[in-house]
């Protein structure tokens, strides 16, 4: 099996989450640098902020990087086009089929890997011309789908003919060794570098992080069709509890409007959305993302040695 790292011509066979507001381009930058693939995430951006974004990210990394387009984005027409103008060698995307764009960004030569959350999609997409495909599992932090990782990753793998990369509940080398055992090509990381030393976000949503459990995540927006897993707080409580007694969606907005700019830029851990996954509570302290990578690749290595042993 090859690993992305050879597709993507990267160091390590990791590609760092593509999270809104928080996935600068200094940020991927930092990533790209430390071996990893990183994104420019565009969340609300339009076009000409994630081109600042992208020639920020040019000007601090001679390293291949993506820019991870939210196709629910109202700009994400232009933001098509400025992806083929600035030569972005790859593109993830998420929240939708990017098929109408897929012809003019393979003639640019960029290299196309939706995000997916069921085998369906994954089937339809490889179909379409992606060059792989980011299986993610409920586990991780943000929006989700509604299958595991366990379960979603060797079902994407036996149903396509392009490398799969797993998404969801892998913050240590356990987690990388396991995805590969799942048939993964390699991982896609966000819950751990969210406490990285280059990770933008405020230092309170960072010792959050650090303080979470097993069981401090819950997922919000489930009654509207857009579940999005966060940390506990003040707001998720209020809001489960309008969501399970029948509130329209306006209501329910009023608690997550502007809410993760609140967690990100103002550090409100009470009223801020606060994206992390289920796998934070292996998240115990603060490191640069070259030593994540890297502990994430050789840890992983001694893992899958040490399982050798036990079969032989």
């Amino acid at each position: 099996m090859k690993l992305i790292s050879e597709l993507l011509h990267t160091q390590y066979p990791f590609i760092q989450g593509g999270m809104a507001n928080i996935a600068t381009g200094a940020f991927a930058a930092a990533c790209s640098n430390a071996g990893g693939l990183g994104l420019i995430a565009s969340g609300g951006w339009d076009a000409e902020k994630l081109r600042a974004e992208v020639r920020t990210c040019k000007s601090l990394t001679n390293q291949p990087f993506g820019l991870n387009l939210m196709l629910m984005n109202p700009d994400a027409d232009n933001i098509a086009k400025m992806a083929v103008e600035e030569k972005i060698p790859v593109i993830t995307t998420g929240a939708g089929n990017p098929g109408k764009y897929m012809e003019d960004w393979k003639a640019a030569g960029i290299l196309v890997i939706p995000v997916v959350a069921s085998v369906a999609l994954a089937r339809r997409l490889s179909g379409e011309g992606a060059d792989a495909v980011v299986a993610e599992g409920c586990e991780s932090g943000g929006h989700i789908g509604e299958v595991t990782t366990m379960a979603l990753v060797p079902q994407v793998v036996d149903a396509v003919d392009v490398p799969v990369i797993a998404a969801g509940g892998i913050a240590d080398g356990r987690g990388v060794a396991a995805a590969l055992a799942l048939g993964a090509a390699g991982c896609q990381i966000g819950t751990v570098l969210l406490a990285s030393e280059e990770c933008p976000i405020h230092d309170n949503y960072k010792k959050a992080v650090l303080k979470a459990k097993d069981r401090s995540t819950v997922v919000t927006g489930r009654a509207s069709g857009a579940p999005v897993r966060v940390l506990r707080n003040q707001m998720t409580k209020a809001y489960l509890k309008e969501e399970q007694a029948g509130a329209d969606l306006a209501t329910l907005e009023k608690f997550t409007l502007g809410s993760l700019r609140k967690a990100v830029l103002d550090g409100d851990v009470k009223n801020g959305s606060l994206m992390s996954g289920q796998i934070a509570g292996l998240v115990d302290e603060i490191r640069p993302v070259a030593e994540i990578f890297d502990s994430l690749y050789t840890d992983a290595q001694s893992v899958i040695s040490g399982l050798e042993h036990i079969f032989n």
